[in-house]
């Protein structure tokens, strides 16, 4: 039986983007927005809908609840051929939701977990890891009932053949208590941004931030921004320059969507300069549209 390529553990919600917002929010008073959009949210979520646009076969392993926002994620992930049937419907949680405060280059999210962070090991499906190519995991720190399992995860899909890959995201609670040494010896592709990877290490300098984690990683993906992306492994660098443009809406998403870029591009059997290329490109795509997948709603558009 032919493999499916790709597995992504991750967390889900849906996501009010409030843009064009009119001041900071001030306790007592109300500002406005003029725009808003409702539309699908999480990291892992976007991470797994655009790289289905982008001709990958994805499969999603999650928990929402079992209510009108968790029906609009299964919905829009099955509009873009993501395969939804390991995603747990669990009454006793409501689906998350993320508010975000859309400040054109930058923004301020507030989150309610709700059933992601109740996922744990045991729900998902270690036995069927042989029928995937790869495993993908966004927002660990997200995840709080994965959290203690997190390297035996990687381990397992490791062992069962899978290629891996690990985006942390931020930390809510900025305590970076991410084990590492334990986990990332079976994660091919470890894939935060360069102020995720600064503070996990407690360093200012990237070069010291890939010094720590070098003893421990196999390939590491620094995503910069305006500056690009490069790639660490055992002492070999390949960057590869940004794509700039000027049709900005936002930045919701980018990260994710060059992480879908350079997986898809991966799995293709690419170079590793190419992976990092293709990954720029489907970031900044990603950011001629509202939200983390409008951009990709029309594959023929920038294929």
């Amino acid at each position: 039986m032919m493999k499916k390529d790709v597995l992504v553990v991750g967390e889900l919600n849906v996501d009010i983007l409030l843009n064009k917002v009119k001041g900071l929010p001030v306790i007592g008073q109300e500002i406005l927005a003029d725009e808003m959009l409702f539309t699908l949210g999480s990291s892992s979520a976007i991470f797994a809908a655009n790289l289905a646009s982008l001709g990958t076969s994805v499969s999603f392993c999650g928990m929402v609840g079992k209510d009108m926002f968790g029906q609009y994620v299964l919905s829009e992930l099955a509009n873009r051929n993501v395969e939804t049937k390991l995603i747990i419907e669990d009454p006793a949680y409501k689906t998350g939701i993320t508010v975000v405060l859309n400040y054109e280059q930058d923004r301020a999210n507030v989150t309610h977990c709700g059933a992601m962070e109740n996922l744990r090991f045991k729900d998902i499906p270690a036995d069927q890891f042989s029928m995937f190519r790869h495993l993908h995991l966004s927002s660990f720190f997200l995840q709080k009932s994965l959290r203690k399992d997190i390297a035996q995860l990687f381990q397992t899909a490791r062992e069962a053949g899978l290629t891996t890959s690990l985006d942390l995201q931020w930390d809510p609670d900025n305590k970076w208590d991410f084990p590492f040494r334990d986990c990332l010896p079976y994660v091919d592709f470890f894939m935060p941004n360069e102020t995720e990877i600064l503070a996990l290490t407690g360093t200012n300098q990237l070069s010291a931030a890939l010094e720590i984690l070098e003893p421990f990683s196999n390939t590491i993906v620094v995503k910069r921004g305006i500056n690009g992306a490069l790639a660490f492994n055992k002492g070999d660098y390949n960057e590869a320059a940004p794509y700039l443009h000027s049709q900005f809406a936002d930045a919701i998403g980018a990260g994710d969507s060059f992480n879908a870029g350079f997986i898809s591009s991966f799995l293709q059997g690419k170079s590793l300069q190419e992976n990092l290329r293709f990954g720029n490109l489907t970031g900044a795509i990603n950011t001629t549209a509202s939200g983390g997948t409008g951009a990709f709603s029309d594959l023929d558009s920038f294929i």
